[in-house]
């Protein structure tokens, strides 16, 4: 079947699952610059950081029994930073059902020496959740940027947990109701659902991980980049604005500008329902499309913002052909899947993204399946 090149493309073909589309209505010129080139322990410099964590308190709905730190090395130097510093005080669990919850095992394993008990599960799928030890710390991935699998809810974290929970939230918070008195540890980076910049992570923490921090050494040196204590104590400037080593305050203006577009669209509940809005339109795009499908089989852990698709029949090859091609036309950029996951697609549904987008995209899909899979004329 021949299938002709469609006559509208997306307005903002960014469907990359990071760094991820900028906020709708973004360009440089309208962020602030009275920072830059000033020091970021000047009142200015300290000033703009404390208001990127007010925000982010603000849009996130944060109690004010977790602090919230800006950190580096954007969500991966948050997690193990996390990791680092609190990890060895009690057995430690892993779930693992993408890459970046293998990379947490990798590390638990060969860089900490520890020996923790792994709970894995094949792309597409979860560990069951029923069976974790709460008497072990917890790592998980909130959200499984390269499987499109996340956990359905908070509901399996004990209240009356021992070890501490540790979620890699990144692809997770500001796109769904995270029940913060069930997290002690959660990280993630402005790249994802604000669609800001990269490099710079966030750490937060809650009261238990603290009294961990304030009541256990690790027995293993800490790089500076991860020392999250002074004397003995927490040191709390980190989360007032003092960053352990320079920020950039062009990413902290990117990243102030993204959430003060979050508050104009009606804060955690409005990202919600554009990452919804986002998801269903993608929904409707595969149900209608015998070749198309959800990696991720059960709805109620699908992705609602890295969505990743199965295409029938398709190899690497195939995949790389199949993104090249809607790359060269413009028509979306960024879509094959993560390279260690099975071949198929890979579609961002964050917040930043416009769901006519989304809604746009489905006839270049077609095209460019078509283009590849057409028999050859004799």
């Amino acid at each position: 079947m021949t299938v002709g090149i469609p006559a509208a493309k997306p307005a903002r073909p960014f469907f990359s699952s990071g760094p991820c589309a900028k906020p709708p209505g973004y360009s440089l010129d309208k962020l602030a610059t009275e920072s830059l080139g000033r020091s970021h322990r000047a009142k200015i410099g300290k000033s703009r950081l404390q208001l990127a964590i007010d925000l982010m308190r603000e849009v996130l709905q944060l109690p004010d029994t977790h602090r919230i730190g800006i950190v580096p090395g954007s969500d991966t130097g948050a997690f193990e930073m996390a990791m680092w510093t609190m990890l060895g005080a009690r057995g430690v669990t892993t779930l693992a059902w993408e890459s970046f919850g293998e990379g947490w095992v990798t590390d638990a394993v060969k860089q900490l020496k520890l020996e923790p008990t792994v709970m894995r599960a094949d792309y597409g799928q979860l560990p069951d959740l029923d069976k974790v030890d709460w008497a072990d710390d917890v790592l998980f991935t909130w959200n499984g940027t390269t499987s499109g699998v996340r956990v359905p809810d908070g509901e399996w974290i004990r209240d009356d947990r021992q070890g501490l929970s540790f979620a890699d939230a990144t692809s997770a918070v500001f796109a769904y109701d995270i029940p913060w008195h069930k997290i002690d540890v959660a990280t993630f980076s402005w790249q994802k659902v604000l669609g800001g910049e990269g490099a710079h992570g966030v750490l937060i923490l809650g009261p238990r991980a603290v009294e961990r921090l304030e009541t256990y050494t690790p027995a293993w040196p800490l790089p500076k980049v991860f020392r999250l204590m002074a004397k003995g104590k927490l040191a709390e400037g980190i989360f007032k604005g003092e960053t352990i080593n320079t920020p950039s305050m062009l990413a902290v203006e990117d990243a102030i500008f993204a959430l003060e577009w979050a508050k104009s669209v009606g804060g955690l509940e409005g990202l919600k329902a554009r990452c919804t809005a986002n998801a269903h339109a993608l929904d409707k795009i595969v149900a209608e499309r015998k070749w198309l499908g959800h990696l991720a089989a059960d709805s109620g852990t699908r992705s609602k913002t890295s969505v990743c698709l199965t295409v029938e029949g398709a190899d690497a090859d195939f995949i790389k052909k199949f993104a090249g091609l809607l790359e060269k036309e413009g028509a979306a950029y960024d879509i094959a899947g993560y390279r260690d996951a099975p071949a198929g697609l890979r579609i961002w549904c964050g917040a930043t993204v416009d769901t006519a987008d989304i809604e746009a995209l489905g006839p270049w899909l077609d095209w460019a399946y078509a283009q590849l899979t057409a028999p050859v004329a004799a």
